[in-house]
């Protein structure tokens, strides 16, 4: 078995490859802390007309886009592979056959370079998408404090994307990273509900742009949606009124798609949607904002109301965990991190309770590779390598109720 020890921290450069879903992506990221390249290739066109992501299509799209993105990578670096010190992959969680070209390419990259291999859990890098660019902030801003912590700790990190929707509670632990598993869906992942409920209205692929963009245009308080079944579990109190530390929080997104579907049928709504589509189809190249002139006040009202209480079901949520957890800072990361109703209205409240919170650039909200780099430099000055074996583990878990 091969050495990596001594020289594992030559230069701190690592290759990151992350094909969890629909996204090809490399990227090199130097210490953790400076990127030098995030190349991504997008699948959305390969999708879009099934209105989402077919597993056997993001397979060989991966093949087929995998040796010219992390070439591309290397060259927008301006390094030689030989230059860096590990390659990273993100081992899950995520669709088995993706996951599987990600890993095989990169054991193969490893094995041939002789250098070591570092797997990264998918959740786990969109939380250090977040600390990634803290640290690039603090870095331009003042080199001289870029060991310091960016955001203090304790935190609460919202993990929300199409398939995931998580809480953990986030601490250092000398090099490493502890994660504790705070919060989940029981079903439905919040961008998920995004997607189908766009799906249904006749809206493109990816949901989530299209919601965004459509519902400033529409009236949030038409329709009154509710989470009160859900909440209702989420937070216990103990005797003296207080709130319960070990109480998990749960979210569900499933209710919610199913009451914008009754919505539609009891006020009639299927034969705009159904024109809203058609037309739609025949402009492949559409945007979020050509649907705009295609949906009347009822649809734009009704998109708005989504929204808002999806956003006010992870605001109210993750705030209570924050308190529950006495957090000190809060990170929002992934796909749905990128809509900016959930951008107000959390700074606006994190504001209001001096709560220090932090989102990724847009770029690094959705699946990337300089995340999964960055999240692989702690596994690399500790020498966490992974094993030959290494395989894909779609079902692959951060954290657990006891931090680890």
């Amino acid at each position: 078995m091969t050495d990596f020890s001594e020289n594992a921290v030559r230069s701190g450069l690592i290759l990151g490859i992350e094909t969890s879903c629909d996204e090809t992506a490399a990227a090199v990221v130097r210490g953790g802390s400076e990127t030098l390249s995030n190349v991504v290739a997008s699948q959305i066109a390969t999708h879009s007309p099934y209105g989402g992501v077919v597993p056997e299509l993001a397979s060989r799209e991966h093949l087929r886009n995998i040796v010219p993105v992390v070439r591309a990578a290397v060259q927008e670096a301006g390094i030689a592979l030989a230059d860096v010190d590990a390659i990273a992959v993100t081992s899950g969680p995520g669709l088995a056959g993706a996951l599987l070209v990600g890993i095989s390419y990169a054991k193969s990259l490893a094995y041939a370079l002789g250098k070591p291999l570092i797997a990264v859990n998918h959740l786990e890098g969109h939380i250090h998408a977040v600390l990634l660019e803290q640290a690039e902030l603090a870095r331009r801003s003042n080199p001289k404090l870029s060991d310091t912590e960016p955001l203090p700790l304790p935190a609460i990190a919202l993990v929300v994307s199409g398939g995931h929707t998580h809480l953990y509670l986030v601490r250092r632990h000398g090099e490493s990273w502890r994660y504790k598993n705070v919060g989940r869906t029981v079903d439905d992942a919040a961008g998920e509900a995004f997607d189908k409920v766009a799906k249904l209205l006749g809206l493109g692929y990816p949901g989530g742009p299209w919601i965004d963009a459509l519902a400033p245009h529409g009236n949030p308080a038409t329709v009154p949606f509710s989470f009160s079944q859900i909440k209702a579990k989420a937070h216990r109190r103990g005797r003296s009124g207080a709130l319960d530390p070990a109480a998990e929080t749960f979210f569900s997104f499933s209710g919610i798609k199913t009451a914008v579907l009754r919505y539609t049928q009891v006020h009639e709504m299927a034969a705009g949607i159904e024109a809203r589509r058609a037309a739609l189809a025949d402009e492949p190249g559409a945007k979020p904002l050509d649907a705009l002139p295609l949906c009347d006040k009822q649809t734009l009202d009704l998109i708005a109301s989504f929204q808002r209480a999806v956003v006010d079901d992870l605001r109210h949520k993750t705030f209570r965990a924050s308190e529950q957890f006495g957090a000190e800072s809060l990170l929002v990361s992934g796909g749905v991190a990128a809509n900016r109703e959930l951008r107000v209205r959390f700074t606006s409240e994190a504001a209001e309770r001096a709560l220090p919170i932090a989102f990724p650039l847009l770029a690094l909200s959705t699946d990337n590779a300089a995340m999964i780099a960055a999240a692989a430099y702690p596994k690399l000055i500790t020498d966490d390598f992974a094993p030959a074996t290494l395989t894909a583990d779609p079902s692959l878990a951060l954290g657990g109720r006891d931090g680890r």
